[in-house]
């Protein structure tokens, strides 16, 4: 009987030693796929060379990116996977950054600034920047939308000056698709975070964000009433947000 107890632990002990790297592995694989199959990978990345790599729950990006805020977009995407304990981004861009505070990279900042919000033409809006003055190009639906085109803009910190020389189309548009139901949580979550950084009256606040079937809840501090207002209205804005929970507090002036 005893030999044929210890024969059974052995071999209970062998299928647990053998199931933990496989349980890993099937965590790992997940994050990966999860990243993979996210709106922000098919929709904003799509064109980018990442390779993710996952060792229970420690995520290496490498590989080659067209944009400089593809680093930030990335990352943040995968730090809302469940089972994602650390991401170690080392991503590079094809071609040399601009320079801080050039006229490219204030470009790309109002470019990327458009990309996030569905109220706006981001993927097709001409923009151009020369010392600091923005001009912006190309089609809007509707006046409403040529002047929050015109709003976000303005809000990138260090833009001094907004010309918007864009046309209001005449002929109606088909309705857009609404993405409001098919962006995932992980992506809607990613997208609300780099739109807060990316908006000069946003990204020196302290917010936490969490979403849940579209419904974005947003904690942190505010100065007033007005910034946590602004928060609000932004976060309203982002392509798959269906509704903002603001839980804000004001700090005490």
């Amino acid at each position: 009987m005893k030999a044929t107890y210890s024969i059974a632990l052995i071999a209970a002990a062998g299928l647990l030693a053998l199931s933990a790297p496989a349980q890993a592995s099937k965590m790992d694989v997940f994050i990966v796929s999860s990243a993979r199959d996210s709106y922000v990978f098919i929709n904003y990345l799509q064109n980018d060379d990442i390779r993710i790599e996952s060792k229970d729950g420690a995520v290496t990006l490498t590989g080659i990116i067209s944009e400089e805020f593809h680093r930030s977009l990335a990352e943040v995407t995968m730090t809302d996977i469940p089972g994602v304990r650390s991401v170690d981004n080392r991503l590079e861009v094809k071609d040399a950054p601009p320079t801080a505070n050039s006229d490219a990279w204030f470009r790309n900042k109002v470019k990327a600034t458009l990309l996030f919000h569905r109220s706006v033409n981001g993927k097709t809006t001409e923009v151009d920047v020369k010392d600091g003055i923005v001009t912006l190009r190309g089609n809007a639906a509707t006046q409403s939308q040529k002047e929050l085109t015109t709003e976000y803009a303005k809000d990138v910190d260090g833009i001094l000056e907004v010309k918007n020389e864009m046309t209001v189309s005449v002929a109606p548009e088909k309705p857009a698709r609404s993405v409001k139901e098919k962006i995932d949580d992980v992506s809607v979550a990613a997208l609300v975070r780099m739109a807060l950084v990316l908006h000069h009256s946003t990204n020196s606040l302290y917010t936490t964000v969490a979403v849940r079937r579209g419904v974005v809840t947003v904690g942190g501090r505010a100065r007033t009433a007005a910034e946590k207002e602004t928060v609000t209205r932004l976060v309203k804005d982002v392509n798959g947000v269906r509704k903002v929970k603001n839980l804000m507090t004001i700090e005490p002036s």
